[in-house]
């Protein structure tokens, strides 16, 4: 299975449009050049449910910094770059022909996934409502359509309600089994629910409905998630040989670049982003990406200034976290400071995303484990852990009861995250501190040789912590 031909995302029936772009010319009717060219957002805010579902996009945000939250991470996810489209120039002509046709059903649907993606670029979940508002006005002039529906479903994952994102998918394909964005949906769903051995059934069915980006590196992620990166390499090299949009381009060469980091391959992954950022200079998982693998290569200046670059953009946890752990590595003067701050800024983002109906418990536990409250960590993870049963949530309940000092029970989710062959460094190091703290010292060491050997760079201060931890227990 894998990439058969390079259909661009988005491209599958009726995505609706938008208010005609300038140059579209007198003779082209209402909305028509729109959905020509908002059917490139479509494509972006498909893409991005990979991100704010935490799936596919900011792999590295997501797996291998120490306390990155799945959300950036970040989610993560990306999406690819918006194919020469522009969220915000999108809402404003969506917005401009729904005033000349407000009963256009599709852009309703399409406006929804436009301020999920300005939600995404611009790490503001105060976009949410108003999509779930557009969503409605759409299923309101067409009950049942299968591109509202579909919508749902992403904006549902984007608020991490993955259950809801599963119905709503489901709905849509029952109206049409060829939605893209459905199909991808609900991989995505299947993914974050831990359902794995559906998700990849879910995958090879996407795979033979509508072959296209958005749906190779689900594919690709699904046989990763299971160790099979081989698969998961091949399945990238193969969707990027047949890209040609740059938004294609830089997605498909981000996604290989966070396989190649977090493999190790800090080479390969510098090659990769700058493969994507030649295709598109602004695109921020690819330059997270790169300043992570700068930092792991010891460029630690040059990874600083990405990140702030990046937190200055899109403020969301992963970076952040990532910007802050790199300032106290380093250990200038105000460099204490400065990481506070960078933790201080994830709190306030988990607070706008909970106020906007996101479900952010799994971002509370990663990033408090190691720079908050450990009892709301805890919280947060046995929280996450009751919704869903995922390699991530495992990983991440079992840190926080380690943190809290609830070792024992650490161990069993400590061995859950690492159970399916994912092959992360970061669940390895974890693992490792917890075996060593239950006395199990053999295998301590060697999950932590394991991480170490897997990708010796994956975190600033983890690292550093798990290469301490090892010589102690020698």
């Amino acid at each position: 299975m894998g990439p058969r031909r390079n259909d661009a995302p988005g491209t599958s029936g009726g995505e609706a449009a938008g208010g005609a772009p300038a140059g579209t010319g007198g003779n082209v009717p209402a909305g028509v050049g729109a959905r020509r060219t908002f059917r490139r957002v479509c494509s972006a805010a498909l893409l991005a449910v990979a991100l704010t579902g935490g799936a596919v996009a900011f792999g590295a945000a997501r797996d291998e910094g120490r306390a990155a939250p799945a959300a950036a991470s970040a989610a993560a996810l990306d999406p690819g770059a918006l194919a020469g489209g522009d969220p915000d120039a999108a809402v404003t002509a969506l917005q401009a022909h729904l005033r000349a046709q407000p009963k256009d059903h599709d852009a309703w649907a399409t406006l929804a996934l436009a301020y999920v993606e300005q939600a995404r670029t611009k790490g503001d979940p105060a976009r949410y409502p108003q999509a779930e508002a557009a969503l409605k006005r759409s299923l309101a002039l067409s009950p049942g359509n299968d591109e509202a529906l579909a919508g749902r479903a992403a904006l549902a994952a984007a608020r991490h309600d993955f259950k809801g994102a599963l119905a709503d998918a489901d709905r849509a394909l029952k109206h049409n089994p060829y939605d893209e964005r459905a199909l991808c949906s609900r991989i995505d769903a299947l993914v974050e629910l831990g359902r794995y051995t559906e998700a990849a059934r879910a995958a090879d069915t996407a795979d033979a409905r509508k072959p296209g980006t958005p749906v190779f590196t689900r594919y690709a992620y699904v046989h990763e998630l299971r160790g099979d990166v081989t698969t998961a390499r091949r399945v990238l090299r193969q969707a990027l040989a047949g890209a040609t949009s740059p938004g294609d381009i830089a997605y498909v060469a981000t996604q290989l670049g966070q396989l190649a980091w977090n493999q190790g391959d800090y080479k390969t992954a510098l090659a990769q982003y700058a493969r994507a950022l030649a295709a598109d200079d602004t695109y921020l998982p690819a330059l997270e990406g790169r300043a992570r693998a700068q930092a792991a290569s010891g460029r630690r200046a040059a990874a600083i200034e990405g990140l702030e670059a990046v937190v200055a953009r899109a403020p969301l946890p992963g970076p952040l976290v990532a910007l802050g752990e790199l300032y106290e590595a380093r250990g200038a003067a105000g460099d204490q400071a400065k990481a506070r701050a960078q933790y201080t800024l994830v709190r306030a983002w988990v607070a706008l995303a909970r106020a906007n109906g996101v479900d952010a418990d799994l971002d509370t536990a990663l990033a408090a484990a190691d720079h908050g409250d450990k009892a709301a960590a805890l919280r947060a993870a046995r929280a996450e852990w009751a919704r869903r049963h995922t390699v991530h949530t495992a990983d991440a309940l079992a840190w926080a009861l380690h943190m809290s000092g609830h070792d024992e029970e650490a161990l069993r989710h400590a061995r859950e995250a690492t159970a399916t062959g994912y092959r992360n460094a970061s669940f390895l190091y974890h693992r490792g501190i917890v075996e060593l703290a239950t006395g199990h010292a053999k295998e301590g060491r060697a999950s932590l040789a394991a991480a170490l050997k897997l990708n010796p760079g994956f975190s600033p201060l983890g690292a550093a912590e798990a290469r301490k931890a090892l010589e102690a227990a020698k």
